[in-house]
Order: structure tokens, then sequence, then C-alpha cells
């Protein structure tokens, strides 16, 4: 029998809060600002660590589309299979990008995370990696998570 993902007692963090940014379960009732976030930023998503061997984005979006992948983000997360948050701007609740935390398919890590920020605060991605690699460190029950490297700011 393949393990859980988490362990079953584990309490999954409903968020994050830095003074740049905040993190909440990403749902359906994001769709239009995440869908504006990332179809306006294609090309600098696919140039973030992680994303440059990627599918995604897709090149013709939808917002029929995003819902889907909104709803099963959300699904994965209530099942404990998987946990995607947005990555809000604090001051006005606008998405500005997004994290994943999805199991390793390979079996060589515990955790595979991914994230990315919009072209327009494209200065936040660092800023971005730095804490949700010391979240995911402090507060996951991780003990090997591949997350690309970010260069220095």
């Amino acid at each position: 029998m393949k393990r859980p993902f988490v362990p079953p007692g584990f309490a999954v963090p409903p968020a994050l809060a830095t003074e740049q940014f905040r993190l909440e379960a990403l749902g359906p009732q994001h769709n239009d600002s995440d869908y504006e976030a990332w179809s306006s930023s294609v090309e600098h998503i696919r140039r973030t660590p992680g994303f440059d061997t990627s599918s995604w984005p897709p090149d013709d979006p939808t917002t029929v589309d995003n819902l889907s992948d909104l709803q099963r983000h959300a699904d994965d997360f209530e099942n404990r299979t998987g946990f995607t948050y947005t990555v809000l701007d604090p001051a006005t609740d606008d998405v500005i990008g997004c994290v994943y935390v999805y199991p390793d398919k390979r079996e060589q890590h515990h955790a595979v995370v991914l994230s990315w920020v919009r072209a327009s605060r494209a200065e936040l991605d660092v800023p971005l990696w730095r804490a949700v690699t010391d979240w995911l460190a402090d507060d996951w029950p991780f003990e090997r998570v591949a997350y690309a490297d970010r260069e220095p700011e």
C-alpha cells in the first residue's frame, strides 16, 4: 500500500503570511484573478526555474479550463494528495503567483514544489522561494524536497 502524501494526523498549514505576500489554499473563487495573473505572464513563468521544461502554462488558455484546474487543485487539497496555494498581495488580495506542493512521481523526494509570480511582480520570486523553503522546513513533514533554486537577489 502506498503511503499517504502527508501523515494522517498532520495539520496542513492553511496559510503563510509575510509583509510582501500571503498564501492561502487555491480554489475556484480565485478563478478570475488567477487567470489574469498567469495568462498575462506566460513567457515569464516559462522562464521560472522548474517551469522551463513544463508544458504549463498553455498557449490557448480559457477561463473555463482554468476553473477546472482550480477545482482539481482544491480537490487535491481536500483529499490531502497535493497542496496548491495562491499567492496574494496582502494590500489588494490580487493574485500575484502560485505555489504547488505535490508528491514526487519519481519518488526521489518526499515533495516537489514549484512556484511562480506574475511578470509585473517578478521581484517577489526570490523572496517567495525563500519564505516557502523555510516554511517547508519548519512546518511540513518532508525530509527531502525538490524545489528549483533561485539566483540570489
